[in-house]
Formats: structure tokens, C-alpha cells, sequence
């Protein structure tokens, strides 16, 4: 009875991962089709990747997503890291409200937050821009710091902070020599998910962006409604596979799972 259980339960589960996984590994091997028609049988071939290394359009947004994100998962991080601190080593009035306001956007809808921005922004009378665009980014990903620098910072050994300062140990000493190491696998899982939370962003990004700046996201639903062609499989693929391990890395080190 228990093996058929154990059966049962297995097959369930690889049905729940090729529900999930299904669609995105078919997208990654026609972008290896020669058939610009996803015409069967499959006929291996690079022809896609070539193109889409000649593609001016898509290398120009991938530049664009992976300068943002950067730049973003940088400011971010130190933000974050900064309000994690405060919230976690100091009592002042109002924290726990601080910490509940903290969920709220990460469950509310991007394309919530985008609008709500785009419409602050013309109410502010400041133009879409570069500037709004990183904003919106870094808006996004702050609170996403935030939690998982807390976490961080909860679950660190306080006892050994203190006994540094008990036998000498300037502040600035304290901090670089223990906790500045004992942080940093947050701070680098931090930076990895937000630059993933950036760069694979696309309701703020079409919102925000300035006319004539595109990020890869935003290029390719342009490129989905004006034609598609497996060239988007193969930097989709590309994306995929990027971002899984981004995430995948971030996850473990924040310990999620």
C-alpha cells in the first residue's frame, strides 16, 4: 500500500513539473528548429542563436536590461540592507508598522504599481526618463532587500559582535571584521535576486521607459506583435536559463528551500 502510495505520489509530481516546465523547455528546442515555422520533424540547427547575435535590436535592449538591472540590484541592496539594519537592531516607535507595510507591495500586481507610479510621476510634472525608469526598478525590488536582509540579520549570532566590542574592537573594526562576513551571503543572494527581479521586468519597464529606450523584455513583446520568429525562442531560452540560476542560487542562500 505504501509503494503504490509513493507511486502515486511521484507521478503526480512530474506531472506538476512538465505543467510548469512543459511550455518553457518546448520554447528553448525551437529555438534550435531550423524551421523558421516550428515545422516538424526537428531539424537541429544554430541558424536562430546567429541571427540573433546580428540582431542590432535585441543586443541594444539586452544592453539596456543588463545595465538596469546592475544599477538597480546595486542601489537596491545597500538601500535595503540600510532599512533591514534599522529595523532589526533598533527599537523606535512605529517599527512594526514598518515591517507589515513591507508586504504589501510585493503581493500587489506590477501593473498596479506601474500605473500608480506613471500617474505620480505626471502629477510630480517629471517626464518619463531614464531616472523614472531606474526608480521604478528600484522601487519594485527594494522591499524584496528588505526581507531578506532581515532575515539575514535575525538569524545572526549577536554574541559574537559583542564579544569583539568586549575585547576592543572599534565599531567600524566589528563590522568588517565579523559582521560584514557574516551578512555578506545575504547581501549577494540580494543582488542576484533583485537584478533577476529587474531584469526579466516588463509591466514597469513599459510604463516608465522613455520613448525610443527598450528594454530586452519590453523588445520582445514588440517583436511577438509585429512577427515572431524563433529568434525570441533563442534569447528567451537564453533568459530562462539565466534567471532560473539566479534564482535558484539566491534561494539557497537566503533559504527559502
Amino acid at each position: 500500500m505504501k509503494k503504490s502510495i509513493h507511486v502515486i505520489a511521484y507521478a503526480y509530481a512530474i506531472l506538476i513539473l512538465l505543467f510548469l516546465y512543459g511550455p518553457l523547455l518546448v520554447m528553448v528546442l525551437m529555438g534550435f528548429n531550423r524551421s523558421p515555422l516550428y515545422e516538424l520533424p526537428f531539424n537541429f540547427d544554430l541558424i536562430w542563436f546567429q541571427r540573433m547575435f546580428t540582431n542590432e535590436r535585441l543586443l541594444t535592449s539586452t544592453r539596456n536590461s543588463i545595465g538596469l538591472a546592475i544599477s538597480v540590484s546595486i542601489l537596491a541592496t545597500f538601500l535595503g540592507t540600510l532599512a533591514a539594519w534599522a529595523l532589526v537592531r533598533y527599537s523606535f516607535r512605529g517599527r512594526n508598522v514598518l515591517q507589515t507595510l513591507l508586504v504589501p507591495p510585493i503581493t500587489i500586481p506590477w501593473l498596479i504599481l506601474a500605473v500608480s507610479m506613471l500617474l505620480m510621476f505626471y502629477w510630480l510634472k517629471i517626464p518619463r526618463s531614464n531616472m523614472t525608469l531606474f526608480i521604478g526598478h528600484v522601487g519594485v525590488a527594494l522591499p524584496y532587500v528588505i526581507l531578506v536582509m532581515i532575515t539575514r540579520f535575525q538569524g545572526m549570532d549577536r554574541t559574537l559582535e559583542e564579544a569583539a566590542r568586549s575585547l576592543g574592537a572599534s565599531p567600524l573594526v566589528t563590522f568588517f571584521r565579523i559582521t560584514f562576513p557574516m551578512i555578506l551571503p545575504g547581501l549577494v543572494a540580494a543582488m542576484m535576486f533583485t537584478f533577476a527581479v529587474s531584469f526579466d521586468n516588463f509591466t514597469i519597464s513599459h510604463f516608465l521607459a522613455p520613448q525610443g529606450v527598450s528594454t530586452l523584455p519590453v523588445e520582445i513583446y514588440s517583436a511577438i506583435r509585429k512577427g515572431f520568429t524563433p529568434e525570441i525562442n533563442a534569447i528567451s531560452g537564453i533568459i530562462f536559463i539565466f534567471s532560473a540560476v539566479l534564482i535558484l542560487i539566491s534561494s539557497r542562500e537566503i533559504k527559502f528551500f
